[in-house]
């Protein structure tokens, strides 16, 4: 019953507050879906990857398709794809599918950022009207109970809205700092393994040209 109080006594600007706030919180339980299962399932997999492509390209092959839900995994999927070509186009390849995955990993920032910058110019604003409504219900020549009553509800809607505004903003300012952690942990984690997987993959192409040329010298031959 206070909560519902609180609300009305902030005023017409407590309903875009409340908008904000529910698109905030879907917003950050998504994001932290995410992130959870990122953090929680990428190192596994990747090292396993890493240390089965370079004696079993088909089983690396099968446990990244098996987790295609991964940034990571897609990226390496795309890459592996073009097993075949040469160390500078299967780098190209790499660094093009980790760029297509970085709107997903910095998904509803833009969001986060408006919500932050809006909700305390929406308190703001609810500061404003508040104190307009206070300042037209002072009457000078009439001090009664009623016109008291008016003054204060007006300074309440200021507070309030206030209030509310400054909450939404840093409870959002909080939850988009820590997934901003993430995402550059995550950008470091991919520059980090696609190195490992460039390195595996140079190795096995000249692997590769060796043999073809052992065996060409001994048709010659």
């Amino acid at each position: 019953m206070l909560m519902f109080e609180l609300f009305l006594a902030g005023g017409i600007v407590m309903y875009p507050l409340l908008g904000f706030s529910i698109v905030a919180t879907a917003l950050v339980a998504e994001r932290l879906v995410f992130w959870t299962k990122v953090n929680r399932r990428q190192r596994p997999i990747v090292r396993d990857v890493l240390r089965t492509y370079p004696h079993d390209f088909d089983a690396a092959l099968l446990k990244l398709k098996k987790n295609v839900d991964l940034p990571i995994a897609r990226i390496f999927l795309e890459a592996l794809e073009v097993d075949h070509f040469p160390p500078h186009a299967f780098r190209l390849t790499l660094e093009g599918a980790t760029q297509a995955e970085l709107p997903m990993l910095r998904r509803f920032n833009s969001i986060f950022d408006m919500i932050i910058t809006a909700s305390p110019l929406l308190g703001l604003l609810g500061t404003v009207l508040g104190l307009i409504r206070s300042f037209a219900s002072l009457n000078l020549g009439n001090v009664g109970s009623e016109s008291a009553l008016q003054v204060t509800g007006g300074i309440s809607e200021a507070l309030v809205s206030t209030a509310a505004g400054l909450i939404v903003a840093v409870v959002t300012l909080l939850f988009a700092s820590v997934f901003r952690g993430f995402y550059r942990r995550q950008i470091a984690a991919i520059q980090e393994y696609g190195s490992q997987l460039e390195v595996l993959h140079l190795s096995r192409h000249e692997g590769f040209k060796l043999r073809n040329d052992e065996l060409n010298n001994y048709e010659y031959s």
